[in-house]
């Protein structure tokens, strides 16, 4: 092998290294700042699971500035959200089929529109800073009205809450709250589907 070959081996390999430790830099910085958190909900065999990262308000004004009004939003940061559920469930009284999706919102000043994407997504934006999501995925577009809260919450969270027979999903952060109701679909003769 030639003294060429040799050195442009040893500039390649290099040039590998480098941005392989940037790229863990780059991820340990993001996640440091928007920990990735997944939140469940597991009763009488309906299994809801949410995957999601957390940023944190840090004094800033949040909706319609950090996150901007009548624009589609990762709901969160970092990774598309995801949304998992082992049986089909009414959302807000619309059908959802089991499965994974990813989970968009369009954060507006008095509601929210909620889409449930079924295609996943290696990150929740582009290089232009643009929602990946593709429309024509969208299994399930609902509108929630936002509730404004005494508290303000430092860091986004998404939990689950329990509310008669039904399970509200809240999105929260700063002062803005939505609630999505989901409840277990009820199969024709009674039982739950899925059983």
């Amino acid at each position: 092998m030639n003294s060429n070959t040799k050195l442009g081996l040893k500039i390649g390999g290099i040039v590998i290294f480098l941005s392989i430790v940037l790229l863990l830099i780059f991820r340990y910085t993001t996640k440091a700042h928007s920990p990735e958190d997944t939140v469940t909900f597991n009763q009488d065999g309906l299994k809801l699971e949410v995957f999601y990262n957390r940023p944190y308000k840090r004094d800033r004004e949040i909706f319609g500035n950090i996150v901007p009004y009548n624009e589609v939003w990762r709901t969160g940061a970092n990774e598309a959200t995801t949304f998992e559920t082992n049986k089909d469930i009414l959302v807000d009284g619309s059908k959802l089929k089991a499965g994974k999706y990813t989970l968009w919102t369009i954060p507006m000043e008095n509601s929210w529109k909620i889409m449930f994407n079924s295609k996943m997504y290696p990150w929740g934006i582009n290089l232009e800073k643009e929602a990946y999501r593709d429309p024509r995925f969208d299994s399930l577009v609902l509108e929630r009205p936002v509730e404004k809260t005494e508290i303000i919450r430092e860091q986004f969270t998404i939990l689950f809450e329990e509310s008669g027979e039904f399970v509200d999903m809240i999105l929260a952060w700063d002062n803005t709250s939505i609630s999505i109701p989901i409840k277990k679909e009820e199969a024709p003769n009674g039982t739950s589907s899925n059983e």
